[in-house]
């Protein structure tokens, strides 16, 4: 066992699958043997493992600049090609781009940008972020009190009320749907919740709402029709910010360049991170609109700079990388095939809606989730998350990686690169470990009367 203190584990069960290599779709172990990566890593690799371009651009740019910094008015080439294509993809005017180098560090950094642009702008009362039950939106210490998962926050001693984290329902039908409830009436519901706390807050008090399209590590949940049109009247009614958390759906996951355009979002602020490198750097960008920008300008002028940046942030190799990713998604038309493809693979995953164990399949695109129920008709959950776990160790067995979380929910979010062929493998391999994970329940008598 080596000195590592392992992110976001167990640390009584550490080192227990050692991937040394990868290609395509595929990773492999120190054993040899193969593993079909049903979770793109971390929600991340869109390209899959091994595209040569891609290793080849940071070479080239290693060979030619392999560092510079951002700060104090230097900048370089890959930055700037960087930051001009996100500008120019993403559904915000204007748009500007502060680059950092992951999904945490993006939320934190619109948490300061928020602050300083109503402090720029005469209302420093106006703080406050409303979050979601279940959403995850990073690690660091102000991502983390905007999660709303409570292994994250457990030991830690979180600073909510010093940052004004507020918290609002998660758009989860299937788990929080009243009895006799439509989704349009849940959706409502959840709704008029949001509108109590604002109103009990202060609108003028509330600087954002942050929502992912389709939460992740909470459940891949996908809000009811209607949801975020109903969420959205409501921020522009009470002169609140639309914060869009893309880091796992950005770049074609959702079967479009952005869950925005699949969810009809229209965000003042979007964090973007994962697919925008395929993983193969770490890079992530913080993005507010060209009018929020402006008014931060003199400000920054007034104490000398804008005292906030990171060491990496704007790294050439990472811009460098992420400018090819890019290219690639969209010569290749990587967003209209994952469209295609996520209709194929969701429709191959309902074939398990009828399962003893799965109380719902749900997803969008190329992502999706088995959430896995003790009694499919009453939709009792199972207690703990031993059921997922299992489930995730069979599928592992099977030579298929996926990510138990939320509870018992089994996640699927392979690299956009995937074939029918290997979709169909993914289904068969999940398959044997679900009826695997049934046996295991019955035997160990879990299932609910």
């Amino acid at each position: 066992m080596t000195h590592m203190l392992y992110p976001t584990t167990n640390l009584t069960a550490t080192e227990q699958l050692v991937i040394t290599h990868g290609e395509g779709v595929y990773v492999y172990d120190n054993q040899g043997r193969q593993y079909l990566e049903g979770m793109s890593g971390l929600w991340c690799t869109a390209l899959g493992y091994g595209n040569e371009e891609v290793v080849e651009t940071a070479a080239r740019q290693m060979r030619t600049l392999s560092y510079s910094h951002l700060f104090g008015g230097k900048t370089h080439p890959a930055a700037m090609e960087l930051a001009d294509k996100l500008s120019a993809m993403v559904p915000m005017a204007d748009a500007r781009v502060f680059l950092g180098n992951s999904g945490s560090d993006a939320n934190d950094t619109q948490v300061k940008l928020l602050r300083y642009y109503f402090n720029a702008i005469g209302k420093p009362e106006k703080y406050k972020i409303i979050s979601r039950e279940r959403a995850y939106h990073g690690v660091t210490v102000a991502a983390a009190s905007l999660t709303g998962l409570a292994p994250n926050h457990t030991h830690f001693s979180l600073p909510f009320d010093a940052l004004g984290v507020l918290r609002t329902g998660a758009p989860h039908f299937y788990r929080d749907g009243l009895p006799g409830e439509t989704e349009e009436q849940f959706a409502n519901r959840r709704a008029d919740e949001l509108e109590a706390l604002i109103l009990a807050e202060g609108p003028e008090t509330i600087a954002a709402f942050i929502a992912e399209p389709i939460s992740g590590a909470g459940g891949v949940i996908v809000p009811p029709a209607g949801y975020f049109e109903k969420v959205q009247a409501l921020l522009r009614k009470y002169d609140i910010l639309m914060w869009d958390d893309e880091v796992i759906c950005g770049f074609g996951r959702t079967g479009a360049d952005f869950g925005a355009t699949s969810l009809g979002i229209q965000p003042q602020l979007m964090s973007l991170a994962k697919a925008l490198s395929s993983a193969y750097m770490p890079v992530s960008a913080a993005l507010i609109t060209g009018d929020m920008y402006d008014v931060m300008v003199e400000p920054s002028a007034q104490v000398g700079i804008f005292g906030h940046g990171y060491t990496y942030g704007g790294h050439p190799v990472a811009c460098a990388v992420a400018s090819k990713v890019l290219e690639i998604y969209q010569r290749e038309q990587l967003f209209e095939r994952a469209r295609v493809m996520g209709l194929y693979m969701q429709q191959k995953l309902q074939a398990f809606a009828d399962h003893p164990l799965v109380g719902e399949v749900r997803g969008m695109g190329m992502i999706a989730a088995l959430e896995l129920v003790a009694n499919k008709q009453t939709r009792q959950a199972f207690n703990g998350n031993a059921v997922g776990a299992y489930c995730q160790l069979r599928c592992q067995e099977h030579g298929l990686i996926v990510r138990a979380m939320g509870g018992n929910s089994v996640a699927l979010c392979p690299p956009l690169v995937i074939s029918e062929a290997q979709v169909d493998e993914l289904v068969e391999k999940l398959g044997r470990a679900l009826d695997e994970t049934l046996a295991h329940v019955i035997r160990e008598e879990l299932l609910a009367a």
